[in-house]
């Protein structure tokens, strides 16, 4: 079943190319969405995939790209959407 969720990740998350590798992790696991970074500092996200490989997306948001310090991520089911890839936004 494929589900569309909305994700929330804060810490020590610019300047760490968190973006990109958010991109080719999603790209890896099918999941299709876009990143942004926030003026508050945090990186928000929407994806779209199947539900384990949402599950397994969201063990990696978590932990992040290496040099990442993750605090918190929250995240929500949305509306259903259809994504071309999964796009960085700026």
């Amino acid at each position: 079943m494929v589900k569309t969720i909305s994700i929330v990740i804060n810490g020590r998350v610019h300047g760490v190319f968190f973006r990109r590798s958010a991109r080719e992790k999603a790209e890896e696991a099918g999941i299709g969405g876009w990143v942004r970074n926030t003026p508050q500092g945090a990186v928000e996200m929407m994806a779209t995939g199947e539900q384990a490989a949402l599950d397994d997306f969201l063990g990696w948001c978590r932990r992040g790209p290496e040099k990442a310090v993750v605090t918190t991520v929250t995240w929500s089911e949305a509306a259903p959407e259809q994504f071309d890839g999964f796009a960085v936004r700026h």
